[in-house]
Parts: C-alpha cells; structure tokens; sequence
C-alpha cells in the first residue's frame, strides 16, 4: 500500500459568496509548493454553514462541481468538500470527490437540527467509500462525527474524511472525537474545519487535524490560515493493522 500525501485548506469563509471563496481557495492551492494527491476543503467552503438552502444550492455539474475537476485535471489529485445542491427533489450538503477522472458524492446523513438544518436540507442515505490511488476513503460531514456506528470500519476503508465548519464553544469534542473514530476504526482521520467568524457570529477555531491509526496526530493546524500537507504512511497503517488486529473481534451489528 503506497503513501498519500494529503493537502488540508483551512481559511475563513465569505458568507454567501461563491466566486470570492473559490477565489480565495484557487489562490491558497496555488501557492502550494509541493504535489499532493488530495486536497480537503471545508464544509460548505462556497458559502459558510447557511441555512438558505435554496438560495445558495447549485444544480449538479454547477460552477463549484466543474471547478473542482478543472483544478483535479490540472493538478492531477483529488479535491474534496461539500457545498449546498438541489437534486433529487431538494437540497443536500453534498460532499463532492473531484478526480480527473470524474466526481462522486455523499450526502450528509446526519443534519444538524440544533441549527435548522434538518428542516432546510435532506438527509442523505447512503455511506459512500471512494478508491483513490490504493486508499479507500470514506466520506462524511460534520456532524456525522459525533455517530460512530454510521462511520465504524467494517474493513472496506483506510482513511475517513471529515469536512466541517465546527464551532470553536465545542472544539475539544472536534478534537477528541477524530481522534476516538481513528483509534476504534484502525484507520487514518482526516478532519477540515474553517476558521473566523459567520454571519450569524459564531466562530471557528479550526482545529483541522491528521491522524494516525494508533490515534498519533499528524498534523494540527490549530487556528492557522492556510494550507498543510501531511504524508500518511501507507506501510505504517499496514503494519499497526497487523500487530494490533482487534478488528477480529468487534461486534457484528446492521444499520436500519
């Protein structure tokens, strides 16, 4: 299993401006220095976490979709985060995978009802693993980090990604719960969150972390702007799988 070098973009949002935000994104992944085969992007990063559902969603292969897989094309890597798209009788939190080769998606599944989000937006249905360059990547949103059953490691993933704008009042539950879903999955962690403040005042620490299967933090960006690349070790998550298989004895369970 090789290596994955793996980008994380954390920045502040303008509320409500799509083109500023892809602007401002373009310019920070321009100013990479080194290749990387996946690049993470906050929850919602066109707009900030709104609950104007319909004024903000974009129809499937929108300017924000093509975007993505122009830079993916170019660049030659993945791009992931989610924005807000009306499909499919209404708008979801779609978490978009853009390769050169096309895009894929998940719906987030677990909607935030302390904000509204649940009535605006709809939940999705299915739990999405993604195969790029011999990792298996397993989508999910925000929220979905506080359910361990919806995210446990059936043995068909190595990484899971989390995009987020997690408010910074609830950040040491950020923090600690990507690193509980790494060391009861086996399995790297990737989480993204933004940084600043929203329109509504909350603010955003950031906090966007890589972890290793043991639970070992990679990289924390703290409340830094910008981007950070971390190289997850594809031998090392091997190797830990091995010598620590408690896998072999987790309990067997179904979703409904």
């Amino acid at each position: 299993m090789r290596d994955l070098s793996v980008t994380l973009i954390q920045c502040e949002l303008a509320w409500e401006q799509p083109a500023d935000n892809r602007q401002q994104i373009g310019g920070i992944i321009a100013g990479l220095e080194a290749a990387t085969d996946l690049i993470v992007l906050p929850e919602m990063f066109t707009t900030g976490f709104s609950m104007n559902a319909l004024g903000n969603a974009e129809p499937p292969g929108g300017d924000t979709e093509q975007w993505l897989h122009e830079l993916a094309t170019r660049l030659d890597c993945a791009l992931a985060g989610s924005i807000a798209v009306q499909a499919e009788g209404g708008v979801y939190n779609r978490l978009l995978f853009a390769t050169p080769q096309g895009v894929t998606h998940y719906d987030k599944r677990h909607l935030f009802r302390m904000a509204g989000e649940h009535n605006r937006y709809l939940p999705g249905a299915d739990r999405v693993v993604v195969r790029w360059r011999g990792w298996r990547i397993l989508l999910q949103v925000c929220y979905d980090l506080r359910f361990p059953v919806f995210s446990r490691n059936r043995e068909d993933y190595d990484l899971a990604l989390y995009v987020a704008n997690w408010p910074s009042a609830r950040r040491l539950h950020w923090r600690q719960l990507l690193v509980a879903r790494a060391i009861e999955n086996l399995a790297c962690v990737v989480g993204v969150n933004r940084i600043g403040s929203d329109a509504r005042g909350l603010d955003y620490s950031g906090d966007s972390m890589a972890i290793a299967a043991d639970g070992s933090v990679l990289s924390d960006m703290t409340n830094e702007n910008g981007a950070a690349r971390v190289i997850l070790s594809g031998a090392a998550l091997q190797n830990y799988r091995e010598s620590f298989p408690c896998q072999l004895d987790a309990d067997g369970f179904q979703l409904d």
